[in-house]
């Protein structure tokens, strides 16, 4: 009993140290040039990286190949190996985990950010597009947490060829490399610019990559496990670390905004709606509750899913896939969700509202039909 309850603890302090972590990158992050109030977002840095990629075409903010993303991948690739924890495992439903990633996606630019901006929006003042967010993630959550009660099942996860494992961790040290040769090279390249208008310097963003991924991977941080947690099992464990994000991002911009001021800027903490996002809440709503609903039927939110494939798990690949096919889709057919202006309140366009629409009842087929459950 004395060494379960240790065992808790010591989750509890990863999770709130993880927690912790993401918020101090968001505000140091966002101060240094990523955009306001994201300067953490898993989903719009898997957006901007696949735009980087030649994916869609689009303006230049959002045609980046971020650096984050290669350093949540070599962070979590090394703490598995450092803790021997990589391992290959997977094949339990690749083309549903796929599906789930890509609706996933729609729901985030749909909304304009994933589960960790939303909590970046909400300490930065925006308690009305990111508070109805918020009502969405947990009804969302709390539809996935009833198809898990009931039984809900992609399938047993296995063992996998080993030459699997390595896959990820090798494409975010390729996806490095280039962006190195990007910025370094002959005449350079704007997606690989040490510093712009629209992101922080390129060796800050790496290396609070690679700390949140190898935090990441020790604590097991979901943006959204920890609701789905409490739902079902009463464990506040991951819960913990969602409460300290908020609680450094909401500190940290107050702080940041009296001893640090960037002058013609806008405040990191400001009430009132925050810059990119929009003013329709109904999509607000029903975009969080697609990325919550797919989130816990895939096992984790987008942040997660990039960590958990870093360890060999082939299940979080096929997500992240899906995620960056999710990505190119939204901006290749007007999907995604246009942000706020001082003369319109944005929001997304007819297709975007379909895409969500359909999202929401093939993700809730999927978690009603897919049982291991017997009748």
């Amino acid at each position: 009993m004395k060494q379960q309850k240790n065992t808790l603890r010591s989750a509890a302090v990863w999770a709130i140290g993880a927690g912790a972590a993401v918020g101090a990158a968001a505000v140091l992050l966002a101060r240094l040039g990523n955009p306001p109030n994201m300067g953490i977002c898993s989903a719009c840095f898997q957006r901007d990286t696949a735009g980087g990629l030649g994916l869609f075409s689009g303006p230049g903010p959002i045609q980046y190949l971020r650096p984050e993303i290669p350093g949540f991948l070599l962070g979590a690739f090394g703490a598995a190996l450092l803790f021997r924890e990589f391992r290959s495992r997977g094949g339990s439903s690749p083309a549903l985990r796929f599906v789930i990633g890509a609706f996933m996606m729609v729901g985030a630019l749909v909304f304009l950010g994933c589960p960790i901006r939303l909590m970046d929006r909400l300490a930065a003042g925006d308690w009305s597009s990111g508070g109805v967010g918020l009502l969405g993630l947990l009804a969302g959550v709390a539809f996935g947490s009833f198809c898990i009660r009931r039984g809900f099942s992609l399938g047993p996860n296995r063992d996998l060829k080993p030459l699997s494992a390595p896959i990820v961790p090798l494409l975010g040290a390729g996806l490095l490399v280039y962006i190195l040769v990007l910025a370094f090279g002959a005449g350079g390249d704007p997606r690989g610019a040490l510093e712009t208008k629209f992101h922080a310097p390129l060796l800050a963003s790496l290396g609070a990559g690679l700390l949140l991924g190898f935090l990441g991977q020790r604590s097991r941080f979901c943006s959204t496990g920890g609701f789905r947690d409490l739902i079902l099992w009463r464990d506040a464990t991951l819960f913990k670390g969602y409460i300290a994000l908020i609680v450094v991002v909401v500190a940290g911009n107050i702080l940041v905004d009296l001893l640090w001021p960037c002058p013609g800027e806008r405040k990191l903490f400001e009430w009132g709606a925050a810059p990119l996002a929009h003013g329709v809440h109904l999509w607000n709503f029903l975009g969080m509750a697609l990325v919550g609903l797919g989130a816990t039927l895939a096992g984790g939110c987008p942040f997660r899913q990039m960590i958990a494939s870093s360890q060999g798990n082939s299940d979080a690949a096929m997500t992240v896939m899906g995620l960056l096919f999710g990505a190119a889709f939204c901006h290749n057919f007007a999907l995604a969700a246009a942000p706020a202006k001082a003369d319109a309140v944005g929001g997304p366009g007819t297709a975007g509202m379909v895409a969500v629409i359909v999202g929401l009842v093939v993700l809730a087929g999927i978690g009603l039909f897919c049982s291991d459950r017997k009748a």
